[in-house]
């Protein structure tokens, strides 16, 4: 150690930068580790905190377990209770005091289990068991799901609630087996055995609700785990909470945090399944609202043409055209019926002022004559029309739908009375009437 005769008082160093020396060489030299003790001066803090002093009978040592580690933890902590922690040193700089900060706590019993459990980890390990290449790949969307684990437990409870609630389809076939205490192990073999005899599953699920380490112990077993990693058939091991890690665990094709987590892995293909379908159906329907309303296009338009050019129309035309003519000849008529009158008048007028019986006669004679012009002419105006409409009907007729079919030809409908123009719109063993100068018949189509 120096001198203090060869220091000067000015290269001295602050409290603080003295104790972030220390804080600096702690944490440098000492890494995290199990320390054993027993508790006490338990406190908890509404922040969530936990203080406590871990002591022996040979010293001391501060501990903090922050709320997040205090969260995961299951072990009831109590003073007096021995416990095995796992964490490391620190420095709180503003009392220069160091603490204990720990990240596990375990009873000492809990200690050795955790001991034999790396054990059997690292054995496990080394043989492949765990190896990623021997994991297999989870049915996407598994119709018999064969579930071990307590039939009166809530994690099977939970596990068929989500099911429910998410809607799956399958069957969940639960096989019962102890998933705590002496002989569960064996129960679980035996029940996985079951399964690969009765072959009817596409996955297994192996699961049981959160608990200290010696309640999941049998799931850390030899026995357990080897027979988990040689099935068959695809394994999800969904056993305690997020923060518990078994044997079981590693040697399944899949680790579920718990039995919910389990439900809802087996279930989000299914669901992602469902939406796509649901999406599919949306646009297959507005696929056929398009198709539906070209083809309502289509039609429209042929009855529109249909309309200009079926006989209906031409007769309608010519009705038109015989109502016109019918009003030109009353009119022409009544004309000259009107003009016959006035001459008449004239002549009486004329005959009234001339006399005598000749010019009379004359008259009467000119009268007769312009009587019979008139009446020839009325005849002839007459005939001209009848001729007229003669010829129009003539030609009406001959395109009218009759005289269509009189020639050999048949017009075919289809079953809902509707004509067929294009053959593009039949197909083999379509129904059609055929309509002829006779009547109708009925045939059927063989081939387009």
């Amino acid at each position: 150690m120096p001198s203090p005769q060869k220091q000067r008082p000015d290269d001295s160093i602050t409290v603080g930068e003295f104790t972030r020396q220390v804080r600096a060489l702690l944490t440098k030299h000492l890494r995290p580790c199990w320390v054993r003790g027993e508790v006490s001066n338990l406190r908890r803090q509404s922040s969530g905190h936990v203080y406590f002093t871990l002591k022996d009978a040979d010293s001391q040592l501060s501990c903090v377990l922050f709320r997040m580690d205090a969260l995961r933890q299951t072990v009831n902590l109590r003073d007096g209770l021995a416990v095995v922690v796992y964490g490391d040193v620190d420095v709180y700089e503003p009392r220069g005091s160091y603490q204990y900060i720990c990240r596990a706590v375990l009873e000492v019993g809990q200690g050795r289990l955790q001991e034999r459990f790396e054990q059997l980890k690292a054995k496990l390990a080394a043989e492949g068991l765990f190896a990623a290449e021997r994991k297999r790949p989870i049915p996407a969307w598994p119709q018999t799901v064969a579930v071990v684990t307590s039939p009166t437990g809530a994690a099977i409870q939970d596990f068929l609630r989500v099911l429910e609630r998410r809607r799956w389809r399958g069957r969940v076939i639960i096989t019962p087996a102890r998933v705590q205490g002496e002989g569960a192990a064996m129960d679980i073999v035996a029940a996985l055995n079951r399964i690969h005899e009765w072959g009817g599953a596409e996955l297994i699920v192996v699961m049981r609700g959160g608990g200290s380490l010696e309640d999941l112990w049998c799931f850390n077993e030899e026995i357990v785990a080897r027979a988990v990693a040689a099935s068959p058939v695809p394994v999800i091991s969904a056993v305690g909470h997020e923060i518990d890690f078994t044997l079981s665990d590693f040697a399944a094709d899949r680790r579920a945090e718990t039995p919910t987590a389990a439900a809802e892995l087996i279930t989000s293909l299914f669901i992602e399944l469902c939406d796509r379908a649901k999406e599919a159906a949306k646009n297959y329907n507005r696929s056929i609202d398009e198709v539906l309303r070209t083809h309502r296009h289509e039609i429209e338009l042929l009855h529109r043409r249909l309309a200009l050019h079926h006989p209906r129309a031409s007769i309608q035309q010519a009705q038109l055209r015989l109502d016109e003519l019918a009003g030109r000849f009353d009119s022409l008529t009544r004309r000259q019926l009107l003009e016959g009158a006035t001459d008449l008048r004239l002549l009486r007028q004329r005959l009234g002022s001339a006399s005598p019986v000749q010019h009379i006669h004359r008259q009467r004679e000119n009268l007769a004559a312009l009587g019979r012009r008139f009446d020839r002419a009325t005849r002839q105006a007459l005939r001209r029309e009848k001729d007229q409409l003669a010829v129009m009907r003539a030609r009406l007729e001959g395109v009218s739908l009759q005289q269509t079919l009189k020639r050999g030809f048949a017009v075919a409908r289809d079953q809902q009375g509707q004509v067929v123009t294009r053959k593009a719109v039949l197909k083999p063993g379509d129904v059609l009437a055929l309509d002829f100068q006779d009547g109708e018949i009925a045939t059927r189509v063989e081939e387009t």
